[in-house]
């Protein structure tokens, strides 16, 4: 199938590419409306028993959370709280405030002095704001509506802070999205020039540009087009980026180096040799592009069966990204190939020198395969040994979820937080108890019973209504610490002796997506593992392989999670990355961290083993062909993960401490499996496995030699072409 491609791309390359580029053109003009269709929340699980809570409270009484704080307080510190022009300036604010973005509003001056919003200097003051709407995103819409109208006025001398949730997902939005551009404004030139660098000419250079962007635009139109029929989370935007043009520089690097390698064998006489490479190029790294394109794709997928909208977008996200830059790479970018020939190497650095062929199975990545080849299990002992110790941390990872940390020291919430536990004392969390059907008595019970809880300071009314009762109790400490989520467990065992009671509020939101992530993650990884064991059993026609290969991408996705649990958890180098320690993980980021890098991984794999398989086939001996296939892809790989680790490290200089984790996380992984994976374990196991390597029951066996995705066409392509060809990348 692909070798016939190839064929059709080396006879129409020109209606190939002018129907590419009308595709992309229509795809960036249609895209280019996406983020109008984006969401903003989609962090919950509707099913979930905070989410049911507070589906239940705004059926009854509206919304009553806490969204947003104003926090007032005098410039000059010469007005107090009691000043009437501190007062009038604040009821002129409230005044203003669009009565249908909220559902309640509990200014300072309207509450008892015991209710805590005012600083005890009387130099601060709260207003405490619900919002109104019926989903996150309608939540955040009201924010903007609202925070637009909450400054004091110029001339009052007030200063106002916003602190809140709203107010932390306000400035992950607006900080994630200044991150973006910076990243892909650092990481493009750079990959231009690297890859001028690798290549050695500017043509070559400038195509895994090409189709990284291509990617980026092909990628936003699809997810427009899903946005249409659900949610979508801005966040998938980000997903794009990463992947798109990460793995469009990979898929560019493969194409082109194999195109180039195919080219140089080709004698300088044969006319149609650019038609030849590209056929060769298509049967060889097209296939590989091919497989690599539909594992990542399948890993991204498995982020589909979450219920949060937030993971199911970046499963979509990542996609259509993943899908469109293998696209480009199998038909735009091969179309250019053959339109350019020999031309590809046009605007060669001159001091780049041409230099033999070496043997299969010589050259320096060959030397150092045969070296572990030479002592195998030493190698797989002390290497697996080290990655374990790394990947240890992890086994006392904690879970929470967004707060004011994840922002700079320097945003508005995170200094608003500041505020509030500087002036109103240590923070204090809370919890919902929405009660249904209990009789009064019994609220009266259950309300001591709760007060009875170790740790609980208060538990006060907030509103009844038609037998429906809402209480709130609070206690110290941050509500995403693991004593918090200890108490809301415990919260949710004290039972009223009728009717029931429903437990929500931001810890317990936290605790039912620990839980959610739990649940689901066990599914995830069976999906995972289970099309990626099917797709390289059809690529390799092995069963032994796959396993291999999951447990290679097991070490260092683990040592990656160890790594950011020791950083991000622990605190550890938090001057060094400008962050302010969370003391646990999001509980999201690992999800995303183990689909995205169990694709990129594979993606390194199947190209090793592609190019092992190829040796294989023609000579039947395991050493050689696994020393040739580490060397005709050493230097392939570690360009093509120098590249991706441009583009992953550029979003690790995110603001956003999550972002941040999850650049860091995956520049650990990638390059620890293109150095110590590739370059050790793989070797060293495929030694020990010998012929096992290519093991597979004879019915599987039978059915792979008739069906079987193997390379087609002539494995010896015009091997008496040019002995003093160039090597290329």
């Amino acid at each position: 199938m692909i070798d016939r491609w190839g064929a059709l791309v080396g006879r129409r390359a020109l209606a190939v590419l002018l129907i590419g580029v009308l595709l992309t053109l229509g795809a960036g003009a249609f895209g280019a409306g996406v983020f109008d269709s984006l969401s903003q929340g989609g962090f919950d699980d509707a099913s979930s028993e905070s989410a049911r809570e507070l589906d239940a409270e705004r059926e009854a009484f509206g919304n009553r959370g806490i969204d947003v704080v104003a926090i007032y307080a005098a410039e000059d510190g010469d007005l107090s709280a009691d000043d009437p022009a501190f007062r009038a300036a604040v009821e002129e604010v409230v005044a203003g405030i669009p009565a249908d973005a909220v559902a309640s509003v509990v200014p300072y001056y309207e509450t008892p002095p015991e209710a805590g919003l005012v600083s005890d200097d009387g130099s601060h003051a709260q207003v405490l704001i619900s919002l109104a709407g019926d989903t996150q995103d309608d939540f955040l819409v009201s924010y903007d509506r609202v925070a637009a109208v909450l400054d004091a006025p110029e001339a009052s001398g007030l200063e106002t802070s916003l602190a809140g949730a709203y107010a932390v997902y306000n400035d992950v939005n607006e900080i994630t999205s200044d991150d973006l551009k910076r990243a892909e404004l650092i990481s493009l030139p750079i990959v231009v020039l690297l890859a001028l660098l690798i290549f050695g000419s500017a043509v070559a250079a400038l195509m895994p540009a090409m189709v990284g962007v291509i990617a980026m635009l092909g990628a936003l139109a699809v997810v427009r087009v899903i946005a249409e029929f659900t949610e979508v989370s801005i966040f998938s935007v980000n997903v794009i980026s990463l992947l798109g043009i990460g793995l469009a520089i990979d898929y560019a690097l493969f194409v082109i180096s194999r195109f180039r390698e195919e080219l140089a064998l080709q004698p300088l006489d044969e006319p149609d040799a650019a038609s030849i490479a590209i056929r060769r190029t298509m049967a060889t790294a097209g296939r590989t592009v091919l497989f690599s394109g539909l594992t990542v794709a399948a890993a991204m997928a498995s982020l589909l069966i979450f219920p949060q909208a937030f993971l199911r977008s970046m499963g979509y996200g990542g996609i259509a990204a993943v899908i469109v830059a293998m696209l480009a790479a199998l038909t735009i970018l091969p179309a250019v190939l053959r339109l350019l020939g020999r031309r590809v190497d046009a605007g060669r650095l001159p001091w780049r020198r041409h230099r033999s062929l070496a043997p299969a199975d010589g050259g320096r990545w060959a030397a150092l395969a045969h070296a572990v080849m030479r002592r195998p299990v030493l190698v797989v002992v002390v290497t697996s040994a080290a990655l374990l110790a790394i990947a240890s941390p992890f086994l006392g990872a904690k879970w929470g979820s967004v707060d004011h940390r994840v922002l700079p020291e320097d945003a508005p919430a995170h200094q608003a937080a500041i505020v509030l536990e500087e002036e109103f004392g240590a923070e204090v969390s809370t919890a919902q108890l929405l009660l249904r059907g209990t009789d009064p008595a019994d609220v009266a019970a259950y309300t001591e019973s709760v007060r009875e809880v170790p740790g609980v300071l208060d538990v006060v009314p907030v509103a009844e209504a038609d037998g429906t009762t809402l209480l709130r109790a609070s206690w110290d400490g941050n509500s995403q610490t693991e004593a918090s989520q200890e108490l809301v467990r415990d919260l949710r065992e004290v039972q009223p002796a009728s009717g029931e009671v429903l437990v929500g509020g931001l810890t317990a939101e936290t605790v039912d997506l620990v839980a959610s992530v739990a649940s689901h993650l066990p599914w995830m990884g069976l999906i995972v593992v289970g099309v990626m064991l099917v797709l390289l059993f059809v690529a390799f026609g092995s069963v032994v392989l796959p396993v291999k290969a999951v447990v290679m991408n097991l070490f260092s996705i683990t040592a990656s999670f160890g790594v950011v649990t020791w950083i991000f958890s622990d605190g550890n180098l938090a001057d060094t990355l400008g962050f302010a320690p969370q003391g646990f993980l999001d509980a999201t980021n690992p999800i995303l961290m183990l689909a995205i890098l169990f694709g990129l991984s594979m993606d390194y794999e199947v190209f090793l083993l592609s190019r092992v398989r190829e040796e294989w086939d023609r000579s039947h001996d395991n050493d050689r062909a696994v020393a040739a296939g580490v060397q005709k892809t050493g230097r392939i790989i570690t360009s093509a993960a120098l590249l991706l680790g441009v583009v992953i490290g550029a979003f690790g200089t995110s603001g956003i401490v999550f972002m941040k984790m999850l650049g860091v996380g995956m520049l650990v992984a990638l390059l620890i499996d293109a150095t110590v994976v590739r370059a050790l374990l793989v070797p060293a196991t495929m030694k020990l496995l010998g012929r096992w390597n290519w093991y597979a029951p004879g019915p599987l066996a039978r059915w792979w030699d008739r069906h079987g995705f193997r390379e087609e066409g002539d494995p010896e392509p015009a091997r008496e072409g040019r002995a003093d060809a160039p090597v290329p990348v």
